[in-house]
């Protein structure tokens, strides 16, 4: 599913003008990743948490090559599926 069906989703299941969906799915987005930027921990009970973790530093290597290459330590996203999401996926 990409964006343009996920906001016809969202309209249609919420009774909403496509215009109004991508507002709300736009405002969602840009208010999870602020809050994830500062640091917080985003929990929707029953769906799943997001939250960010460091990744250390450590090494690969290049599979064109197969040179050892040093891979930068990052901050990296996180979702955890909550409990009713998990029961409806299996």
């Amino acid at each position: 599913m990409n964006k343009a069906e996920l906001v016809e989703a969202i309209a249609s299941e919420a009774k909403l003008t496509k215009a109004d969906a991508k507002k709300a799915l736009d405002a969602f987005v840009n208010a999870t990743s602020k809050a994830l930027k500062k640091g917080d921990r985003i929990a929707l009970v029953g769906f799943g948490s997001f939250s960010v973790t460091k990744r250390a530093a450590r090494k690969g290597r290049n599979p064109q090559t197969g040179k050892e290459i040093k891979i930068a330590a990052k901050k990296v996203v996180k979702f955890k599926a909550g409990s009713e999401l998990a029961k409806k996926v299996k």
